[in-house]
Order: structure tokens, then sequence, then C-alpha cells
């Protein structure tokens, strides 16, 4: 599959990695230009290239940026054709992106996403961390595989995720719509906790929207707590631990 990726932050990395070792032909753009795109994101065959080049002659485009950047990309995702696959792996963390009014209000993030970008698309790979993502995958069939709740209302869009979800090492779980996406948001018991395919159905159906902030930012501080002044990194499997202990 031929597969155009935006943004090397810590998911964006791993998975131009990833799908490259399954055999797909990655592209990969930052907004900083394909020169500042590091050999160890293209060290398994991606290409850095420009933005309008990953998204030109593709059949699929992932979006791996902050949610409070989706607004500056939509008019470039509107030039994507619309039988593409679009998935993206964004949430939302006022600290880093600053209040939006909508979501606040109550508004499940993927649906404001869908409304900047305006299209379909799917959400995908937003509930793992990313040491997890990089470290955990395994064969499919393997015990206590890990999975990724994958949720769309297009069925073009869902079959795509569900498949490259697969293809990155991890059991793909379909959750159902993006209106029901903020059952797989920061907080839900599905979040970030390394699930598998048997355990994640009970997370997603316990999850309890209007708890979903505090718990968000209760994890938020416990790690920013954690880390301190930078000497006091927590372990690999802290955040999926915390995850546990705040959101289950």
């Amino acid at each position: 599959m031929k597969i155009g990726i935006l943004g090397v932050g810590y998911i964006g990395k791993i998975l131009v990695q990833k799908l490259s070792v399954a055999g797909h032909d990655v592209k990969v753009a930052n907004s900083r230009g394909p020169e500042t795109i590091g050999a160890d994101v293209l060290a398994f065959g991606g290409r850095a290239v420009s933005v309008a080049d990953a998204l030109a002659d593709v059949d699929a485009v992932i979006i791996s940026i902050p949610l409070n950047r989706i607004p500056q990309i939509a008019p470039l995702i509107a030039k994507v054709s619309a039988d593409k696959a679009v998935i993206d792996t964004s949430n939302y963390y006022p600290g880093r992106d600053g209040r939006i009014d909508a979501i606040e209000a109550g508004q499940v993030e993927s649906l404001w996403v869908a409304e900047q970008l305006g299209r379909p698309f799917a959400k995908a790979w937003n509930a793992i961390g990313s040491d997890s993502f990089a470290r955990k995958g395994k064969p499919a069939g393997s015990p206590d595989r890990i999975a990724i709740p994958v949720a769309a209302d297009r069925e073009t869009d869902r079959k795509v995720a569900l498949a490259l979800v697969e293809a990155t090492g991890f059991d793909a779980f379909d959750a159902g719509t993006l209106a029901e996406s903020w059952r797989q948001q920061p907080g839900a018991p599905g979040y970030c906790t390394d699930l598998t395919r048997e355990e994640m159905p009970a997370a997603l159906a316990t999850a309890e929207k209007a708890r979903l902030p505090k718990r968000r930012d209760l994890a938020v501080a416990a790690i920013m707590e954690r880390l301190g002044d930078g000497t006091k990194n927590p372990d690999a499997d802290f955040a999926v631990r915390l995850g546990r202990a705040l959101f289950m």
C-alpha cells in the first residue's frame, strides 16, 4: 500500500518504521522540510518528502500531529481524493493544544476533527503509548497481543485502518463510530493501558464520558511530577501502570 504520513513525533516516527518494515511504500513529511527528518526515521525504507508530495499518489494518509494543528492542514487534506482513506492519531491535551471550547463543552474529539477536515476518517493509534507501540508489537496470534481500538464512520476508512494496525504488530479492534470514539480518548479505561482483544470490549463499554477530562488531567499531573527536573524519568511501563490505576 502507498502511505503518506504527516508528522514525525513519537507515534508518527514509529509508524514510518513499522509500516516500512511491513512492506508498505511509505512517504513522510513534517512542517520543517524533508531535510530535517532523521535517518533513524527512514532506516527501514521510508522516504522523506514535502507535505504536498506525501499526500500525492497514495492509498492512505495518516495524520500524526498535535490536535490543535489539524485546522492548519485541513486545506491540504481537502485535496486528497475522497476515495482515499485518512487516519488520525491525535488526542486533545489542553496543556499542549490550548483550550478548544467545543471539546471542553463535550464535543467528541474525533467529531471536532471531522468538522475541521470536512471529510470522513478513521481514528487509530491514539490509544497506545509510544513506548508500548515501539516495543510491544507481536505477530498475529501471539499470546497477550495488545489491541488497538479503531473508530470510523466509513467502511473504506475502517478496513484500511484495521489492516494497517495489524501490520504494525497489534490486534486491530473495531470500536465503532467516530461518535463513540470518546471511549478510546485520554482518561478512558482502554487508553494506554495495553489491553488484549479479549479485554478491550469491557474497557470500552465501561468508559464514563463525564469522568475522562479529570482522569486525563490527573494522569498528566502524575507524569509531570514523576519527571521532576528531568533526572527522574519514569520507567518504560510507568504510564501503563498509571493508566490502569486511574482509568480502570
